[in-house]
């Protein structure tokens, strides 16, 4: 059940899933806010994918403008999978952080900052000790506008890490963001509700050049 597998199943090694989605009915551990739609008119969504989904959803909900934030999985092909079930390797998802946010308040451009900030995006299928598909770098776009900021911040973040003597290359996805399957309630706020759990998250050190990707 826990090979932590590093290529990415087969269409004949996908697990099966379900139709029933995952009950996340309490409000979000820290803002009180709900976790599922609907959200005020005119704030828009972010989904990332950057390690262990604990630490990376501590990273946004702080952020001012953040509406709510909730853990999930994403990119993969098996229905309402469990957590089980996507770390053997075999649903595809990666363990991912969905960001609402109002755009008057706070730039996608910041989000991605902090996204890159925050993990080490030239790992490929882990991060640090972190090792499966699962743990992969991923920003899911929802449109053409979130796609070409992406691409723009991969260009500038790889400069970056140049810029500090770095050659590690960049494995960073960029992929339209498909259906997000709410994790099990107990992964939601994990860090606020246990303040001595790990993050789990390995950034690289170096810091993204803040206006470069407007």
């Amino acid at each position: 059940m826990f090979n932590r597998k590093t290529t990415m199943p087969t269409p004949a090694e996908i697990l099966p899933g379900r139709a029933e989605a995952m009950d996340v009915a309490q409000p979000h551990a820290v803002s009180g806010m709900a976790l599922t739609p609907p959200y005020p008119d005119g704030f828009e969504t972010a989904c990332f994918a950057m390690g262990k989904f604990w630490g990376a959803e501590k990273r946004f909900w702080s952020l001012e403008g953040v509406y709510v934030t909730a853990v999930g999985y994403s990119g993969g092909t098996t229905p309402n999978p469990t957590y089980q079930e996507v770390v053997t390797g075999l649903t595809g998802h990666a363990q991912s952080v969905m960001v609402v946010f109002d755009p008057a308040r706070l730039a996608y451009a910041d989000l991605l900052a902090m996204f890159f900030e925050n993990h080490d995006p030239t790992q490929g299928m882990r991060q640090g000790s972190d090792i499966g598909t699962f743990f992969r770098s991923v920003i899911f776009a929802r449109d053409d506008v979130q796609v070409s900021a992406a691409e723009a911040a991969v260009v500038t973040y790889q400069q970056a890490l140049a810029a500090a003597g770095l050659t590690a290359k960049l494995t960073t996805q960029i992929v339209p963001v498909g259906e997000f399957f709410f994790a099990e309630a107990h992964h939601q706020q994990y860090l606020a509700r246990n303040p001595g759990g790990q993050s789990g998250l390995k950034p690289s050190g170096v810091l993204f050049p803040r206006g470069a990707s407007s």
